[in-house]
């Protein structure tokens, strides 16, 4: 599973053709969620609720990126949240 990206410690990974519906792969202190391209969370925790709002808030920020994965075509990464704009989340 190929990571497209990492911030305040949570790595998103990918399968470009896993099942459906489109979803992907949270990890944050060893703990993992699978949330789908709304930002549900599909099955798992993070437990930590401000590693949730983060992951959505990349979700939102790259909503068009993973459109194209949706589309099939692969995405070797997608840009991290900007840590200085998030500063008091962890």
């Amino acid at each position: 599973m190929l990571i497209i990206s990492q911030f305040f410690g949570i790595i998103i990974r990918m399968f470009y053709d896993e099942h459906n519906p489109p979803h992907l792969h949270a990890e944050y202190q060893g703990r993992k969620a699978l949330f789908d391209f709304s930002g549900n969370v599909m099955l798992g925790s993070l437990s930590s609720k401000s590693a949730t709002i983060l992951v959505r808030e990349w979700i939102d920020q790259n909503i068009v990126e993973l459109g194209v994965v949706i589309a099939g075509k692969p995405v070797k990464s997608i840009k991290p949240l900007i840590e200085e704009e998030y500063v008091g989340y962890e």
